[in-house]
C-alpha cells in the first residue's frame, strides 16, 4: 500500500474552489484536498439529487447536515442523517447517493480502502 506522511495543517473548507459534477438529476458541489493515496471531500447536494451512476469505490461518508439514502443496486436503502456515517471498501457493494431536500457529506476515500 503506498501512502505519505502528511505534516498538521487545518483545512478552511471554505477557500478550496468548488467544482460541480451534474448527477442523474440534481447537482453536486465537491471542495477537494487530494494527498498521495488519499482524498477528502466536502460534498453537498442539491435537493433533488440522484447521482448518475452506481459506485463500487470504497468511501467513508460522513453526513454533516441533512439526509440521505445510501441505495445499494440490490435495491437495500440506507437512511443516514447528520451525525451517522457508513463505510465500504472497494469493490464490495454498488452503490448510489439520492437526497430529496439536500445534504452536506465529508467524504474520505483512498488507497486503504482497498
Amino acid at each position: 500500500m503506498s501512502h505519505s506522511n502528511i505534516p498538521f495543517q487545518s483545512i478552511d473548507w471554505s477557500l478550496i474552489p468548488k467544482t460541480e459534477h451534474l448527477g442523474e438529476t440534481g447537482i453536486a458541489y465537491w471542495r477537494t484536498k487530494q494527498y498521495k493515496g488519499l482524498r477528502i471531500r466536502i460534498v453537498e447536494y442539491s435537493a433533488g439529487y440522484i447521482a448518475d451512476h452506481w459506485c463500487q469505490k470504497g468511501h467513508i461518508v460522513h453526513c454533516l447536515e441533512g439526509e440521505f439514502i445510501s441505495e445499494l443496486q440490490d435495491r437495500e436503502c440506507f437512511v443516514l442523517t447528520a451525525g451517522m456515517t457508513y463505510i465500504v471498501s472497494d469493490d464490495l457493494s454498488s452503490h448510489r447517493s439520492v437526497t430529496k431536500e439536500g445534504v452536506k457529506l465529508m467524504i474520505i476515500d483512498g488507497d486503504f480502502l482497498k
